[in-house]
């Protein structure tokens, strides 16, 4: 039976300090050259992922953008990418809007995706800006108006900031036909992600992908946030840290360590000394 073994990063694989432990890479990288198949799946885009692809041998595409788009991290290359038709994406940020609001807009220039926005107010959504130019070299584009720079391409709109904030947002963009999207709790900040997409994506439409197009049989699943519901959905063995939000570890077969207990890398070690 061919397994697939996906991680959350942020909460999950990561530590509190956001990074991968020497442990967790060396645990990893290890049982891949055993044979383990491995991947993640993550909220990041592919340039604040860029680290962590650097240090782990993944031997699947990984999810980003909470699985709008599949990257191959050997070739480098994008494998699917799902995108919002413009209608749609003018009704979320018009939601946006309504609710007083402001968001960021991806989408793919040339090839290579990139942020647009426009009055940036709150200063979460600054620092994320001023944080991920400098540590990522995330290109960004500040509009006028980030309808001008609208078109077929956007993939994720999004945007952070205090629950009372973007819940009312957040039931805006439910009312609309044809929109995914994620409201978590940010795990080093405390303050709440509101992610809208296309209803085709998902870290759940994802994996489902991945086991359509490279043959698993079997999904082994590790999270620790709202957002990896979808994914817990299309896995066989749903696997939640201590760390993790109590919804997600309810919905768990199993609850493991702690993200600072290299809590995965310690479990996928376990279970492949039972399996062989």
């Amino acid at each position: 039976m061919k397994t697939l073994y996906i991680s959350d990063l942020d909460g999950t694989l990561l530590n509190s300090a956001a990074e991968l432990s020497d442990n967790t890479v060396s645990t990893i990288n290890r049982l891949v050259d055993e044979g383990m198949y491995f991947t993640f799946a993550t909220a990041r885009t592919v340039y604040s992922a860029a680290s962590i692809m650097e240090r782990l041998k993944i031997n699947v595409p990984c999810l980003l953008n909470n699985g709008v788009e599949i990257y191959d991290t050997n070739s480098g290359a994008y494998v699917r990418k799902v995108c919002i038709p413009i209608n749609i994406s003018k009704r979320i940020i018009s939601a946006f809007r309504k609710n007083d609001a402001r968001c960021f807009m991806f989408k793919f220039a040339e090839g290579r995706l990139v942020t647009c926005y426009d009055k940036i107010t709150e200063e979460l959504m600054q620092s994320y800006v001023a944080e991920r130019r400098e540590k990522f070299d995330q290109p960004f584009i500040e509009c006028a108006d980030i309808l001008d720079a609208l078109d077929e391409t956007a993939v994720y709109i999004n945007s952070c900031g205090e629950l009372e904030k973007l819940y009312p947002v957040r039931n805006s963009i439910e009312e609309i036909e044809g929109v995914g999207f994620e409201f978590y709790e940010d795990t080093y900040t405390k303050k709440w992600y509101l992610e809208t997409f296309s209803a085709a994506a998902s870290k759940g439409s994802g994996i489902k992908y991945l086991c359509e197009t490279y043959g698993f049989d079997r999904v082994v699943a590790f999270g620790d946030n709202l957002n990896d519901l979808s994914m817990f959905k299309q896995a066989d063995v749903k696997v939640a840290v201590a760390n993790g939000n109590s919804r997600l570890k309810s919905e768990a077969d199993v609850v493991i360590k702690s993200n600072d207990d290299d809590g995965v890398a310690k479990y996928l070690d376990l279970i492949r000394e039972i399996t062989h």
